[in-house]
């Protein structure tokens, strides 16, 4: 069964609404895109990493547009997972079935649907699936759910299967315990317990939490006893593969009082939600009841090709790593570059341009040679992905997307081979030490993007020893502060939520439309950024402004201000937003349903926003003043400053002054 296959079932089967080809049952589900890899007013993370991350407002009890029972297969991309692939099972990007309850049905529905899921539509055998359930929390106080596991068992039981439930408590004592011929296993909070801050006593006041049920395919392999003396359903041997996990969203924290000796008291949510996740490459994998999820049709394909043009044996174990390093992290680059991230040396492009270079490298180690861009490998690759997934998801299938994803990866090939030959000549001066010393190694990656990978490689032909320990202490140290530049870039281009940042957000929006009443409509934005001291625009313009336009512009803002004009959110989809004249950012990729900001007119409300009349309509996450009177309180606004930043381009920092 192909994972397309697969992907179309899951959606049918959680959209059907009754009728003959759902035997009758009512599931009901809304089918809602995926988002973006790239994540909409998200400050927290580079790329969208689950199902449920575009869905936390609505999980956290905002209304849904399109309802409260949900169903999608989520693009997704974990970065933290580049050097875990090569493996037979790890990824980085993938696919995410998930379908939600936003206070609707619960774990009498979800658990059941998912079993006939698997059984039914997908055809796997019940003897091979394993469960797990949350065995409790007694210092916090949070009971045990012995209603999955009693669910579970009657399912099971339904299927002939006597399902022996088994208490393990912590990972560590699953290998132990072992198997003890269970089929309900129950662990505890750091392996069947969601929320955003982790176990329960991490959790702050008013968190949502709850317990979840993960289910597991049981290959049937031998145990590798390198991994523990005992398998068990969560054991990282290879015979068990997780493929599906069901959070259910039921309670919230809050600050004990006297009653409770002043420890957290955890409350029955007045909604309970439900969350699942299941991969659809692992779902595939389970399918064929092959544990190499690189057998799959998708990746089977592409490796097929590479077999073809190097001429080695898949199984060979000196290449079988390099396979499946290129075939993933091709599939990977495809899919951002559809998305808009471009290759660079910062943030998303950087992690692209790092994916593209050691697919790279590793085709050179398949001795697979290139010739002119029709003849990339790597390009071969990406085009068998688009055919793949066109269908699904259209933003692959357009001329444009193709030129762009093929041009990108052949350009960025080319100067990666630019970039093996200066960073060769470098690895030559550093080698005659007869040592290469973790500045070096670190130099030679970070400044000459020379893979550490190859350094090794290269000094263990030469018997030269590489200091490992020195670099991968020294990379560390890098990722850090590059994850903590990261989260300095808040949503729209905000340093942080402050009184003082969210005031000069809402007069960013002031800004622009008094940008396009004095220069014209054409005006667009290129860029922001926005700190408690200033904001700053970058726009399209091709001449400096005058002295008299900026004066226009700053009386325009502070007239606006002074108005008092409400700042209505609305969520609506994204057709009609663009037909209001709503102004988004030139390149960046949208969902269906987007967040608008309307400003004005006065006496607009959230259920009356009168679009027609608004100042101005922007897609924007927030947050904003409620009202343009307080950005009055923080002063009056005032240009510092108008310049050129690149040809056409022009931008302006602006401050409330008092």
């Amino acid at each position: 069964m192909t994972i397309n296959e697969i992907r179309t079932k899951y959606l049918e089967f959680f959209s059907s609404r009754g009728g003959s080809a759902s035997g009758g049952k009512t599931r009901g589900h809304t089918i809602i895109p995926s988002a973006p890899l790239v994540p909409q007013n998200d400050p927290t993370t580079l790329f969208t990493g689950s199902g449920m991350q575009p869905l936390v407002p609505y999980l956290l009890g905002e209304p849904h547009p399109k309802g409260n029972r949900l169903v999608n297969s989520q693009k997704s991309f974990r970065a933290e997972d580049i050097e875990e692939v090569g493996d037979n099972r790890h990824t980085t990007f993938f696919e995410m079935l998930g379908n939600w309850s936003l206070g609707d049905y619960f774990k009498r529905e979800q658990l059941p649907w998912f079993f006939e899921f698997l059984t039914s539509e997908i055809g796997l055998d019940p003897k091979n699936l394993y469960v797990t359930a949350f065995i409790g929390d007694e210092k916090n106080g949070v009971p045990k759910d012995t209603e999955s596991a009693e669910i579970w068992k009657t399912l099971f039981e339904s299927k002939g299967i006597d399902a022996k439930i088994v208490e393990i408590g912590p990972e560590a004592d699953g290998y132990r315990l072992g198997m003890q011929g269970g089929r309900i296993f129950y662990y505890d909070a750091k392996k069947n317990w969601w929320s955003r801050a982790g176990v329960p006593e991490n959790m702050p006041a008013g968190e949502p939490g709850g317990p979840d049920s993960e289910v597991f395919y049981d290959f049937g392999t031998p145990h590798d006893p390198q991994f523990g003396a005992e398998c068990h359903p969560n054991c990282d041997c290879g015979r068990f593969l997780e493929i599906g996990n069901s959070v259910f969203m039921q309670y919230i924290s809050s600050e004990g009082g006297s009653a409770s000796g002043g420890k957290k008291v955890f409350k029955l949510l007045p909604k309970a939600n439900v969350d699942f996740g299941g991969g659809l490459e692992r779902i595939a994998a389970a399918a064929q009841d092959n544990p190499d999820v690189f057998a799959i049709d998708v990746f089977a394909d592409v490796i097929g090709l590479l077999i073809h043009f190097s001429g080695k044996e898949y199984e060979d174990k000196r290449y079988q790593r390099s396979y499946r390093i290129v075939a993933d992290h091709m599939r990977a680059a495809t899919f951002m570059l559809a998305d808009g991230v471009r290759p660079a040396n910062t943030d998303r492009g950087y992690v692209l341009r790092r994916l593209i270079r050691r697919a790279a490298q590793h085709a050179q180690k398949l001795e697979i040679q290139n010739g002119e861009a029709a003849d990339s490998m790597l390009v071969r690759c990406a085009v068998s992905f688009i055919e793949k997934y066109k269908q699904a998801y259209p933003e692959l299938g357009s001329e444009e997307a193709y030129e762009t994803i093929t041009s990108e990866i052949w350009k960025e090939e080319k100067q990666f081979a630019h970039t093996l030959e200066s960073g060769m000549k470098e690895f030559e001066k550093v080698a005659k030490a007869g040592h290469i010393a973790s500045n070096d190694a670190f130099l030679l990656f970070t400044t000459y993007g020379f893979p550490f990978e190859m350094t090794l490689e290269l000094a263990h032909e030469r018997g030269i020893d590489v200091d490992e320990d020195g670099f991968a202490a020294a990379m560390k140290k890098h990722r850090e502060l590059s994850r903590a530049g990261s989260e300095q870039k808040f949503k729209g281009g905000l340093a942080d939520q402050s009184e003082k940042t969210t005031r000069l957000h809402t007069a960013h929006h002031l800004l622009l439309k008094a940008l396009q009443i004095v220069l014209g409509p054409s005006i667009k934005q290129r860029g922001s950024n926005i700190t408690q001291e200033r904001l700053r625009i970058d726009f399209s313009y091709g001449a400096k402004m005058t002295p008299e336009q900026l004066q226009e512009v700053e009386r325009i803002v502070n007239e606006k201000i002074q108005e008092g004009l409400p700042m209505i959110r609305s969520t609506l989809p994204k057709e009609e937003a663009e037909k209001l004249g709503a102004e988004h950012e030139f390149g960046a990729k949208y969902p269906d349903m987007v967040s608008v900001y309307s400003l004005g007119p006065k006496g607009a409300t959230a259920t009356d926003p009168q679009f027609d009349k608004a100042f101005s309509i922007e897609f924007c996450g927030g947050p904003h003043v409620g009202n343009t009177r307080e950005i009055g309180e923080g002063g009056t606004f005032k240009i510092q400053k108008e310049e050129a930043v690149a040809a056409g381009i022009r931008r302006i920092k602006a401050v409330l002054t008092v």
